[in-house]
């Protein structure tokens, strides 16, 4: 797993084979992060990585410039390598908390300018993530909800993209 830009650029984190959680690909990270760049600056951004599995997303805003990022992981050897990786870049604008992303958002009172969700692609309840993530955003926040190509989204009312990179489809909304 590496980081595809910014201040911690090319930095590469050895994921155990033993994980159940598959970091996004490569590929897909840099294309949807490029789409992107043209709805929000993460320079100084606050920005929740629900579902956070490995930290890839995490370690990509933090390196962007995000002021702060909230990971939110349930796994706990998960939770342990993104401390890892988080205590090796040095960084103090980071805060990762162990629970259930469903749970969090329910009791959540800060909004975000940035949210991105990677739930397991056979998690029943995905398709409420877009509603229950949404109310964290604050007004024109974007939310990247990461699925498999089996769920479309396009008739939600804040929804305003989808992109697809091989099997990982990502569907983009905005907080109107």
């Amino acid at each position: 797993m590496r980081i595809i830009t910014g201040i911690y650029k090319g930095r590469h984190f050895e994921v155990p084979r033993s994980f159940k959680a598959r970091p996004t690909t490569d590929f897909a990270k840099e294309n949807i992060f490029n789409v992107m760049m043209g709805y929000i600056d993460f320079e100084g951004a606050e920005a929740l990585d629900l579902f956070a599995g490995t930290g890839s997303i995490t370690l990509e805003l933090l390196s962007r410039g995000c002021d702060n990022v909230i990971s939110v992981e349930l796994d706990r050897d998960h939770s342990n390598f993104i401390r890892q990786c988080v205590a090796k870049l040095g960084v103090s604008n980071h805060t990762l908390i162990r629970n259930d992303a469903f749970k969090f958002m329910k009791i959540c009172k800060k909004q975000f300018d940035f949210i991105f969700a990677d739930p397991p692609y056979a998690l029943t309840t995905l398709t409420e993530i877009p509603d229950k993530a949404l109310p964290l955003l604050k007004d024109d926040g974007i939310l990247v909800l990461e699925h498999g190509k089996q769920n479309d989204f396009s008739s939600h009312p804040s929804f305003i993209e989808h992109r697809s990179y091989g099997s990982v489809n990502f569907s983009i909304f905005r907080k109107n």
